[in-house]
């Protein structure tokens, strides 16, 4: 065994499964064990450290054994190792087992009495471990006609839909622990909590103000805090354009692909309150102005007091 794994092959090794069987078992999330807990990175070099130690110790206590033993013994020692792996005892006796092959100077005894053009032929058995593996393969096909066929159990078919079933039941599980909500163009609303204004700034910075500058004015990008829309004021246009893009700009490019739909509300919602903030060097107004049109009720309701005080 020694031969067969030298040191520089067993330690790393032995510490790479230990090293998987961590990264396995310990629930890290997406970063690896040793770097989201440093104690498993103290261990590792721990038991890397006892791995050479150890390997150090018995090479240590091999040379003391070996200057310790006799002439014989060390003549008897080095005809030991000098045997390879699979000339040992243990493969031998291992494959005799699994073959039940007889060795060359027993071939006689196997010898059959006709031949083809000078060629004679074997009468070995076949291998065991073939032989077995064909009784197996009989006992299974046996065992599943009976249950599959006979007693009737369930069907390739049926088991496809349980398996289904239990795959949307786990989908359901982790919609129900982690549940995102889907803003569409009818129902985004402006927000106005700190909250959310705060997380819509934060997304601005990162995401826009390379073309909208950080606080609205413009670059690249149309000033923000004006009066004057391109593609139309109001939280369902901003949204809309932040969403799918600008048809007529390709530098605005649709962010529904990066951002949730959460956080375009956000974002919408934010540049929408920039408006009126008059920053310093913003750029001249572009589009057209936009006024925001009176909800159905508001007018129905107008119109209603004008008929009354035309009574009056």
């Amino acid at each position: 065994m020694k031969k067969l794994f030298p040191s520089y092959v067993r330690v790393p090794l032995i510490f790479a499964i230990v090293f998987g069987g961590m990264e396995y078992f310990i629930d890290s999330g997406d970063k690896p064990a040793f770097i989201e807990y440093p104690m498993v990175s103290v261990f590792l070099f721990v038991f890397l450290f006892l791995l050479v130690a150890i390997e150090i110790v018995v090479s240590a206590v091999d040379r003391v054994t070996y200057h310790l033993l006799t002439d014989e013994q060390r003549k008897q020692l080095e005809e030991a190792q000098s045997v390879s792996f699979t000339d040992s005892k243990f493969v031998q006796n291992l494959l005799s087992k699994l073959t039940r092959s007889k060795p060359i100077e027993q071939e006689g005894e196997l010898m059959l009495d006709h031949d083809y053009d000078g060629i004679k032929e074997l009468d070995n058995v076949l291998p065991p471990w073939w032989v077995n593996l064909f009784y197996a393969t009989i006992i299974f096909g046996v065992i599943y006609l009976v249950r599959f066929h006979v007693m009737d159990a369930y069907t390739q078919a049926e088991e496809f839909e349980q398996e289904v079933q239990l795959a949307n039941a786990e989908l359901e599980k982790m919609k129900a622990n982690s549940p995102k909500e889907e803003i569409t163009l009818d129902k985004v609303v402006m927000l106005t909590d700190e909250a959310s204004l705060a997380k819509g700034k934060e997304i601005f910075t990162n995401a826009c103000a390379a073309c909208h500058k950080a606080d609205g004015g413009g670059i690249v990008g149309p000033n923000l805090t004006d009066e004057f829309w391109i593609n139309g004021g109001g939280i369902k246009n901003v949204f809309k354009l932040i969403s799918e893009g600008s048809k007529n700009n390709p530098s605005m490019v649709a962010w529904n692909k990066t951002l949730e739909s959460t956080d375009i509300q956000k974002v919408a919602s934010y540049v929408l309150s920039l408006q009126g903030t008059k920053p310093a060097g913003a750029k001249p107004a572009e589009g057209e102005k936009w006024v925001e049109e009176a909800a159905p009720a508001e007018t129905t309701a107008t119109a209603t007091d004008t008929l009354k005080v035309a009574v009056k």
